[in-house]
């Protein structure tokens, strides 16, 4: 009995393997198992983990060769990130969190925030976005007819469903 749960974990991690290579493979634009370092946000967002900047650079002094070259190979990556999927690090923030944080931030309480405050308040507060970020988020945030930012229709589309 025991035999058959082994084998189906394993199967579980080669399963899980194989998504973090597909994610890999997509920025991997030489076809030669390395990704710009730059990239690694972006696979370990695509996999469903949400690192804090900080935590996202604990992960890349894990995948890092020890003389930095700009670049991670899959081999350092893959089994670095298989823990950090089979453990289910970097879980996202669950959509009551979301709400209240945009909440405060709405302060005449009118269920939109304007693309102006949106902007100060996360270029200028806390861990601020970068201008790629910034551009990234109000490309799917943002009601151009509006200028705004209706934050409880935002929210639906960042959930991730669990099923």
């Amino acid at each position: 009995m025991a035999e058959k749960e082994g084998s189906s974990e394993d199967v579980a991690i080669a399963e899980i393997e194989k998504k973090i290579m597909e994610a890999f493979e997509v920025f991997d634009h030489e076809r030669n198992k390395t990704v710009d370092v730059r990239e690694i946000g972006s696979i370990v967002r695509s996999l469903g983990c949400f690192p804090t900047e900080a935590e996202l650079h604990e992960l890349l002094a894990k995948v890092e060769e020890e003389e930095p070259t700009g670049y991670v190979h899959l081999e350092k990556f893959l089994p670095v990130m298989t823990k950090v999927l089979l453990d289910r690090s970097y879980q996202p923030i669950p959509e009551d969190v979301l709400l209240h944080a945009f909440e405060v931030l709405d302060e005449n309480k009118c269920g939109y925030i304007t693309k102006e405050d949106l902007v100060k308040y996360l270029t200028e507060e806390g861990e601020p976005f970068t201008q790629e970020e910034m551009e990234d988020m109000l490309s799917t945030a943002l009601d151009p007819e509006t200028n705004t930012v209706r934050y409880r229709d935002y929210i639906s589309t960042m959930i991730v469903d669990e099923s």
